[in-house]
């Protein structure tokens, strides 16, 4: 019987920490949640490989080395708000959570958000919120934030959560076009958002930040 508790410990000790994730929250977040408690139960033996976890209708968990190199490129601080979009089951936010001072969570379907609030519960974690409602609105009655985590990717501009940044607020999220994608951190200054390149990785595209059709005549 896999034993979770060292397939943990070799996660963060082969996937995150050989890719440069250095701050210690994030190892000590990674070490402490039990990522097979939000994965299907037909998934809990490969909850830790180095890889997206299907989730089931074309969603997934981020791979460990992803999901923890755009935590580190966001670097959350303790009294920070952070938006979660795309929460899953749960354990992007269940992660965040152990980083910040609270965290609203948008998860657009209702099976996946109830099982995310349930999972969240069980862990005792209380300074996070879930709300089910569409990825791409994020939620904006609960903002500005300091940080927006799109645990997912996208294909088109998410200038609707630009808008939730507070000022010099970041926004991570993995940016995709033809198959091949890249995480991308912005930076809000003013009215403006700079947006810059910090490592290539895949992730399936979130409902709702599919790419728009090219116009023809």
């Amino acid at each position: 019987m896999l034993d979770f508790t060292e397939a943990r410990e070799a996660m963060v000790d082969r996937q995150v920490r050989p890719s440069d994730v250095t701050r210690h929250n994030i190892i000590d977040a990674m070490l402490a949640i039990p990522r097979e408690t939000f994965v299907p139960a037909s998934q809990r033996a490969v909850a830790y490989v180095d890889r997206d976890v299907p989730l089931g209708k074309g969603r997934a968990l981020l791979a460990p080395r992803t999901f923890s190199k755009m935590l580190d490129a966001a670097g959350i601080g303790p009294s920070e708000t952070v938006l979660d979009v795309g929460s899953g089951l749960g354990y992007s936010s269940a992660i965040i959570a152990r980083l910040c001072r609270g965290v609203i969570a948008v998860e657009e379907d209702k099976a996946m958000a109830s099982a995310a609030e349930a999972n969240l519960a069980s862990l005792a974690i209380d300074n996070a919120v879930m709300l089910n409602q569409p990825l791409a609105g994020g939620a904006s009655g609960e903002g500005p934030y300091d940080v927006i985590v799109v645990s997912g990717g996208i294909a088109t501009d998410p200038a609707v959560l630009y808008e939730q940044l507070a000022e010099d607020g970041r926004l991570i999220a993995i940016w995709m076009q033809n198959g091949t994608g890249q995480a991308r951190l912005s930076v809000k200054s003013g009215d403006d958002v700079a947006t810059r390149w910090v490592f290539d990785a895949t992730a399936p595209i979130l409902p709702g930040f599919e790419a728009k059709p090219a116009f023809a005549f």
